[in-house]
């Protein structure tokens, strides 16, 4: 907005009192008194009078700053490096040992000739049952 500002005011100032240039261009009015004065663009502003605040800081430049910062540290350390670590944590609730002491017993008992899964878990004559009354 502020360029189209500046070159409609170079083509008044070059438009007056003589030929613009290509025959049949036309020179744009001047504007009031004080027109030619730097205004500047409502949004800048609306912008300079109410900043956006993301609670990091009172001064604006330091809130941006830390605000990205802050961002950059949220997405790129804890998301990232967070379920890098996640990831190559230790066994967790033993599943994967578990897997592996269940294949030994099964080879275990493939090579002694054994049911894969003995309906007694326990040997009965070592439990002491109650009586059969």
């Amino acid at each position: 907005m502020a360029a189209l500002r500046r070159t409609l005011r170079a083509l008044q100032a070059g438009a007056r009192g003589r030929s613009a240039g290509v025959p049949g261009a036309v020179a744009l009015p001047r504007g009031p008194l004080g027109a030619d004065v730097h205004e500047e663009e409502p949004m800048a502003v609306a912008q300079r009078m109410n900043p956006d605040y993301h609670g990091f800081s009172a001064d604006p430049v330091a809130d941006v700053h830390n605000m990205r910062a802050v961002f950059f540290a949220g997405v790129s350390i804890a998301i990232v490096l967070g379920s890098t670590f996640l990831h190559y944590l230790p066994d967790y609730g033993l599943q994967q040992w578990a897997r592996r002491e269940a294949e030994i017993q099964i080879v275990e008992r493939e090579r002694r000739g054994l049911p894969l899964v003995d309906p007694n878990y326990y040997d009965p004559a070592r439990l002491t049952l109650p009586p059969p009354e």
